[in-house]
């Protein structure tokens, strides 16, 4: 069964490089979006398994889809150029994704994100 991600990054090339990655990986992305508008209204379909969020898009913290994630009990990685730095400590135990990164540490980070069974 593929997991279906939620992807959220405002950059075009970036995020059209992640879905391909995504897919080699074997997972699904069931929404792209760039804003945290976009994000929360493809949250409240409920069709996710986990997401990749970054954490600035376009100058907003997407902290509000975090936060979200949280409530729903839905994992998430968060990406950025800042690395651990970049995330404030509410969300420290969130995994966090440094940009740019390859197609096995995107594989890695999502794996880890499923339930283990």
């Amino acid at each position: 069964m593929s997991r279906r991600v939620l992807v959220v990054e405002d950059e075009s090339l970036i995020a059209m490089l992640i879905e391909d990655l995504i897919a080699d990986v074997g997972f699904q992305v069931q929404h792209m979006t760039a804003t945290v508008d976009a994000a929360l209204s493809a949250l409240a379909q409920g069709d996710i398994d986990l997401a990749l969020l970054d954490v600035n898009l376009a100058g907003t913290p997407s902290f509000p889809v975090a936060e979200k994630l949280i409530e729903r009990g839905i994992p998430f990685v968060f990406t950025t150029g800042y690395g651990q730095a970049g995330v404030p400590g509410q969300f420290s135990n969130v995994p966090v994704l440094q940009k740019p990164f390859r197609r096995a540490e995107l594989e890695a980070a999502l794996v880890a994100c499923l339930p283990q069974q």
